[in-house]
């Protein structure tokens, strides 16, 4: 048994930043499942978008966002959001974060510019932005007595008032399985936040690291929390396709510097998909490259720098350029091949400004979450700052309360369960559960298509359900079973969205509707959520 007054799952820029900004005056647990830096904040490239230049302003950002979001955008989030990101700014400067200088700008910072902007606004670190903010932030955590970190431990469950002999909708720690001994341990908190990030693993081929499995959406769901707009998966254009990369993303800045979308005959085909050609939103890049290689038969399109200086390219994408040497490519002279990938969940557990959830005591942050900013296509390097506002709005909200008793809880049962006997179910299914999903529910949809992944999500469901019922839980089983539940979720969004918006694009309904709406799931149909305001709580978009 852990007692702390808050434990936080997860160990991204959001995790990291709501711990900092608790730890003078709450004791906080910090639980990843496998190191602090595996996490998708660490693999950021692009930066944060921020109004810092005196040529900019807050609401060119705010319109940029909503134009992005395709009318799904909550404006007043919207405003907040990009209203806070110059202080953002100056709290990571002040953390100890190098951002790339410029001399000759106002504000001393170089800023790169990303499609769907209108402007440059990317504050940046090269192209290796999150690594820079995650291994900064990350010394001052290591450092602070008042957090304690536990890496290898992966979370199976919210435990909840009604597993713990009191209000059903109060939320109490969590149980984790330590990976190095096998064991499940019981975290108990005044607060718990989520700050597992996206479901992008539910996909065969995604930018997303290997922990990018939907845990926080899965286990929020399972507690009693509304989801939406989960049918909003952002597929970013530019993945580095090549047998030995895995993952590899291929940062919007590219293009934002000029980089030129071609063919393999060397021609350019992004002007006859979007007047912004290859500085258009990522949903339409995506969707362009996925038309090109379906309508010609092709592996894969081309990226290319190479008409910049050298120098240039070397400066300003060091990380890219060595990843793609050691492949032998060299992108001073030579085009990238890329592909689509599966990138972003903008969708997420509903959350209102301050991060709380329909559940008492439980707050979540940065990918896991729906707040209303990202509508229905998340707009370039508008997610690490998201993770720095909520997560400093969730600190003050917990701060704003008394500590709340970490209460003696339960421990995890396992008296009725045995030894796995076939660990290939596990692998199994997981392969057959991301090679459908990118088949039937990925850049382009149809209802046929969704009817087919619904089938087979129902008996994998199944499946995965007796084989947790039976057998001792295991990372791998425990992420399969949140990868299955995030799945559905993803499914049952997409087939009641009956219109073309943003990320969603459906070849039976390829028209917008006039009037835009949320798709809410709600786990408890027709009962209140009252911690979160002004969002319906009904299935409906």
């Amino acid at each position: 048994m852990h007692r702390h007054d808050v434990l936080i799952l997860g160990s991204g820029l959001a995790a990291l930043t709501t711990a900092l900004k608790l730890a003078d005056q709450r004791r906080v647990a910090i639980v990843t499942k496998r190191q602090m830096t595996d996490g998708a904040s660490d693999w950021a490239q692009g930066g944060i978008a921020a109004a810092v230049d005196s040529g900019d302003s807050v609401e060119a950002h705010v319109r940029d966002t909503l134009v992005a979001g395709a009318g799904l955008c909550d404006e007043a989030v919207t405003r907040l959001v990009a209203g806070q990101a110059r202080e953002m700014i100056a709290w990571l400067t002040a953390n100890g974060v190098a951002f790339t200088p410029d001399p000759q700008a106002p504000g001393g910072l170089h800023l790169a510019r990303e499609g769907g902007h209108s402007r440059r606004r990317v504050v940046h670190a090269a192209d290796a932005t999150g690594h820079a903010v995650q291994m900064s932030l990350l010394d001052r955590v290591r450092a602070h007595p008042n957090i304690e970190t536990f890496e290898q431990h992966v979370a199976i469950d919210l435990i909840t008032g009604k597993r713990a002999g009191g209000e059903e909708r109060q939320i109490h720690g969590a149980y984790a399985l330590n990976k190095g001994t096998g064991e499940v341990e019981t975290f108990a908190a005044g607060h718990t936040v989520l700050a597992t990030g996206g479901a992008g693993k539910v996909y065969l081929y995604t930018t997303n690291p290997d922990t990018s499995t939907g845990d926080g959406i899965a286990m929020a769901w399972r507690a009693g929390c509304r989801v939406a707009n989960l049918e909003f998966v952002q597929f970013h254009p530019t993945c580095l396709y090549h047998p030995h990369a895995k993952s590899f993303l291929i940062t919007e800045a590219v293009r934002g510097e000029g980089g030129y979308l071609l063919l393999p005959d060397g021609s350019r085909f992004m002007q006859f998909h979007d007047e912004r050609a290859e500085l258009a939103p990522r949903d339409v890049v995506a969707r362009a490259i996925d038309f090109e290689m379906k309508k010609r038969g092709i592996d894969c399109v081309y990226l290319d720098i190479s008409h910049k200086p050298a120098d240039f390219v070397r400066e300003h994408f060091p990380t890219i350029h060595q990843r793609c040497l050691e492949l032998g490519i060299d992108i001073t002279r030579q085009p990238i091949p890329v592909v689509p990938a599966a990138h972003y969940t903008c969708g997420g557990v509903v959350t209102d400004t301050d991060a709380r959830t329909d559940l008492c005591n439980l707050h979540a942050v940065g990918e896991v979450t729906f707040t209303g900013l990202h509508g229905a296509n998340r707009l370039a390097s508008n997610s690490l700052l998201e993770c720095l506002v909520f997560g400093h709005a969730a600190a003050r909200d917990i701060l704003a309360t008394p500590p709340a008793p970490a209460l003696n809880l339960p421990p995890w049962d396992a008296s009725r369960v045995t030894d796995a006997d076939e660990e290939v179910v596990i692998s199994h299914n997981w392969d057959e559960l991301r090679r459908f999903m990118w088949d039937y529910v990925g850049i382009v949809r149809t209802n046929k298509r969704l009817a087919r992944a619904s089938h087979r999500i129902r008996l994998l469901r199944a499946e995965i359900d007796e084989f947790y019922r039976n057998f001792r839980v295991s990372n791998d089983l425990i992420e399969l079973r949140n990868l299955v539940q995030s799945a559905d979720l993803i499914i049952r969004s997409a087939q009641l969205r009956q219109e073309s918006r943003g990320l969603h694009y459906s070849r039976d309904y390829p028209e917008t509707l006039p009037i835009a709406g949320n798709t809410v799931l709600n786990p408890r149909p027709g009962t209140m959520c009252p911690s979160v305001c002004g969002v319906s709580t009904e299935a409906t978009p």
